[in-house]
């Protein structure tokens, strides 16, 4: 779990895992900003806070959690909150990776949520995915 553990608890490896994340400004102990690339190459940003970190302790669970600031940002028109949690589990000498996202959407945004909720599935997968092959890549 340390090397997975790494990698989640510190945002400066997202461009390595977490799907579409190109770089990451302004990373502090409690906040950073990942920065996507759209199609068309257009720079988009999104600022999060840290909710949680509870690192491994002995054969124990440990977790990260963070939420997108959307108060003042074009995802305000979309989103109420956006939390992310990417939760690690000592499970028969391996660990078992669970990423969950609690999407709650405003609006009109509310009809078209059977859509999000596929496409953020679908970009969960992709992140467990990556973060698997990254740490196994690490580790031999």
């Amino acid at each position: 779990a340390p090397a997975i553990w790494d990698v989640v608890a510190d945002p400066h490896h997202f461009p390595r895992w977490w799907p579409g994340v190109v770089r990451m400004e302004g990373v502090h102990a409690d906040r950073f900003t990942q920065v996507y690339a759209t199609k068309k190459g257009r720079a988009v940003r999104m600022d999060f806070r840290l909710l949680a970190s509870d690192p491994p302790q002995g054969e124990g669970p440990a977790r990260v959690s963070f939420e997108q600031e959307v108060l003042g940002t074009p995802f305000e028109r979309v989103l109420n909150q956006s939390v992310t949690e990417v939760a690690l589990e000592p499970e028969d000498g391996a660990t078992r990776v669970t990423i969950a996202q609690r999407q709650k959407l405003r609006g009109y945004s509310r009809t078209g949520g059977w859509l999000l909720r596929r496409a953020t599935g679908k970009r969960l997968q992709e992140a467990l995915e990556e973060l698997e092959r990254v740490t196994v890549s690490e580790t031999g």
